[in-house]
């Protein structure tokens, strides 16, 4: 067996398990998860109508680099969300479907990792547990930068030193963060492209949670929205840039696995050579679905919209006993706790049934810290009544122990 799969830490949702045996949550209350970043609203009806009414395709075997159709509806929604020149992005060279972020991010690095020399792989922590798997299994080593309260939860670059930026061969970066809800300003990540230029590494900008959040006239800013506005300052293309969206959260199809890689020519040429051996095409319904869902933005601010009723929600209620504090976007709450966030998480599920996620088992010891310690993540996916409910719940236990 390949040695490295020894490396792998247990999943969070494993350890979460493993601290939850032998307790019952209360009996008298509704179990309500918050744990799971799994959407839970509706999924908008006419992705589904194309879904099923294309099941015929089912007897087509798929391009691995997906239809023309497909690639250009993702082409067309990057210049229309990141305000990119319609000339910039080339669906045939630009775009690679794939069955959603969490393999692609994965196969990403086995594909771009170069193994005939020592190897480092940047990532946040805390952070999305692929990163280090993917690490590991490319021959890499995992490499990570804290991100806290004291930068807001931003990384900061100008702390790693030149050795390391020597070794690295990938970096990830989450925008918006998770668990953090951070999002990383168009200047930083243009700082990011300058250090990738100038140390040969290639940024993978995973941008799932990019469609929800708060202010209405502020999305975040992407990747690739950053090096195209350095390219009139001299920077001419998206070498080293390489973004991964998907469907999951912005549309509320989890299931249907959907989502792309775009960015550096180069790069996604080389990605789709290693694509066409890995065989894992998108089955053709799930991309004449995916054309019917990149085309519309109608579902997408409905959904947005909701997030932001259960977030000003759980913020009115939470915040006269807790420091509530508003992510930039996604759909996560990243509280500091007044107690072990291994000890809230246990007594929160045994006394009010609510499961939750604790921090440290989201991040890694790095810099003398562990920068998920007392801290929790809770999820804003059920229904605008059960955070009600779930937030009326926190607050009472809050409350008890203070």
């Amino acid at each position: 067996m390949n040695p490295d799969l020894d490396r792998l830490q247990p999943y969070p949702f494993e350890k979460l398990a493993q601290l939850k045996r032998g307790i019952n949550g209360n009996p008298d209350k509704p179990h309500i998860a918050l744990s799971i970043g799994e959407p839970q609203h509706e999924p908008p009806a006419f992705v589904l109508q194309t879904l099923a009414s294309s099941l015929g395709l089912i007897s087509r075997y798929p391009l691995t680099r997906g239809s023309g159709e497909l690639r250009q509806s993702i082409v067309n929604w990057l210049n229309r969300r990141f305000s990119l020149p319609d000339t910039l992005l080339d669906a045939n060279q630009h775009v690679l479907p794939v069955n959603g972020t969490r393999e692609a991010l994965f196969s990403f690095a086995q594909a771009v990792i170069n193994r005939s020399k020592p190897a480092s792989v940047l990532m946040p922590n805390p952070f999305y547990q692929i990163y280090e798997g993917a690490a590991f299994l490319a021959g890499a080593e995992p490499v990570f930068y804290n991100t806290t309260a004291d930068t807001a939860y931003l990384p900061d670059f100008d702390a790693i030193d030149a050795a390391t930026w020597e070794a690295c061969q990938l970096l990830y970066i989450c925008t918006p963060g998770n668990p953090t809800g951070s999002v990383i300003p168009l200047a930083q990540l243009q700082a990011l492209i300058d250090k990738a230029r100038q140390y040969d590494f290639i940024i993978a900008s995973d941008e799932c949670y990019s469609e929800i959040y708060i202010d209405e006239q502020n999305p975040p800013p992407g990747l690739l929205q950053a090096a195209v506005q350095m390219g009139q300052m001299g920077h001419d293309s998206l070498k080293n840039c390489v973004v991964f969206h998907s469907l999951s959260k912005r549309s509320n199809l989890p299931g249907m696995r959907s989502g792309f890689v775009a960015g550096d020519a180069s790069v996604m040429d080389q990605y789709l050579k290693y694509r066409t051996y890995h065989g894992n095409a998108m089955p053709p319904a799930h991309q004449a679905a995916s054309i019917s869902a990149w085309d519309d933005e109608a579902h997408v601010q409905h959904n947005r919209e909701l997030y932001r009723q259960k977030f000003q929600l759980a913020g009115e209620i939470l915040s006269p006993v807790i420091d509530v504090k508003m992510p930039d976007a996604g759909f996560y709450l990243w509280l500091q706790t007044p107690m072990s966030d291994t000890e809230f998480t246990r007594e929160l599920f045994a006394q009010q049934n609510i499961t939750i996620l604790p921090g440290q088992y989201l991040s890694r010891e790095a810099n003398g810290i562990n920068p998920g310690q007392n801290h929790v993540r809770m999820a804003l996916v059920a229904g605008v009544d059960e955070t009600r409910e779930a937030a009326s719940r926190i607050r009472e236990f809050i409350e008890r122990k203070l």
